[in-house]
């Protein structure tokens, strides 16, 4: 679908920052390239954020904002997107390519690529994020460049594709203005917008939002959320199918922050939530704070919670955030490699059962 795509440029610029590299296909398919050093700890967790940062950028764009842009990045006149793809496949026509390339935009249908040096050790942290982005229509490639000296001095670079989406069947639907799907009660019926839920949602954003610029984590593979509009954001950790996570939530009638250990019920994120239960007296030791073991529907979680007061109090909301992002991260450093170990414990078991 992306193959024989045409180099554009470099470094296109986008309102999320530039783009490293930019290509297209005879199709009018966009493929962003994002090209990262791996030993930078940043790269390792920002770099999937990054690129689909650009995604949902482009995705509000038509194919003449991609054409003004791809004409201020090479400083050239009339239409260099079309020309350059044209210079490789002359047959292209000019109507059907815009038509296509601007409803590729719309739908968000791109190829990702992140490329680096040494890619491996973040395949997982980068296959939690897409738990998170099934929104666009995106496929997205790692590909290795590993560099190798010859005694000659020249470079040898082998590329190495290292993992590959996969298609994800969606489902799309389609309202009118002034409705909103209803979470409960009666799916899928119409009603109206309620302006405070809208106003709410854009305060829990908000907050969210503070939230993650104030959090800094030690863990380089751990990877950020994107602000929510509802009380809680998730931090997936190292489990099959992002069974696993992280819940920071906030309670603005009780004026409470926390942090807990979710997973799926069954599966290996539930097993990883026993094993750690298990053996609470170690763990508990390395969460320190106030966290402790809570029952909720029938099962034994891990919560750490703090009441603060009104958190729409700037003083008050400083103290809450400091203190919930210390938890997230140390839950983080503990927490993470326990449920990678045991979700590996619960993969080697299962492919055990299925062997006998």
């Amino acid at each position: 679908m992306f193959s024989a795509p045409v180099p554009i440029c470099t470094e296109l610029n986008t309102p999320a920052g530039p783009i490293d590299n930019f290509m297209v296909t005879s199709s009018g398919l966009p493929v962003l390239i994002e090209c990262k050093l791996w030993r930078n700890p940043e790269a390792r967790r920002d770099v999937v954020a990054q690129i689909i940062d650009y995604a949902k950028e482009l995705r509000r764009w038509s194919s003449s904002d991609l054409q003004r842009e791809v004409s201020r990045r090479l400083k050239r006149n009339g239409n260099p997107l079309l020309e350059l793809v044209r210079k490789n496949h002359p047959e292209v026509d000019e109507t059907q390519f815009n038509d296509a390339m601007t409803a590729n935009l719309r739908r968000g249908r791109f190829l990702l690529l992140i490329v680096g040096d040494g890619i491996r050790e973040g395949v997982e942290a980068i296959a939690e994020y897409l738990q998170e982005h099934v929104g666009l229509h995106f496929s997205l490639g790692l590909v290795e460049l590993p560099i190798y000296a010859l005694p000659c001095g020249d470079r040898l670079v082998v590329p190495r594709i290292l993992a590959r989406t996969m298609v994800i069947t969606r489902n799309v639907v389609a309202l009118p203005d002034g409705y909103a799907l209803n979470d409960g009660g009666d799916r899928g019926v119409g009603v109206d917008i309620d302006p405070e839920q809208i106003a709410s949602g854009e305060a829990a954003k908000s907050f969210w939002n503070e939230f993650l610029e104030e959090l800094k984590l030690d863990d380089p593979e751990q990877t950020k959320p994107q602000p929510a509009r509802q009380g809680y954001i998730a931090f997936f950790l190292p489990a099959q199918g992002g069974s696993s996570w992280l819940t920071a939530y906030r309670n603005m009638k009780r004026g409470e922050v926390g942090v807990s250990l979710s997973s799926h019920r069954e599966g290996a994120g539930d097993y990883a939530r026993q094993v750690i239960v298990d053996d609470w007296d170690t763990v508990k030791e390395q969460l320190r704070g106030t966290a402790k073991l809570i029952e909720e529907n029938g099962r034994t979680l891990i919560r750490d919670c703090q009441i603060f007061g009104e958190l729409d109090r700037p003083e008050v909301r400083k103290k809450a955030f400091a203190w919930l992002a210390e938890r997230v991260n140390t839950f983080v450093n503990v927490l993470r490699p326990l449920v990678r170990s045991a979700a590996a414990d619960f993969k080697l078991q299962k492919e055990s059962e299925a062997i006998s």
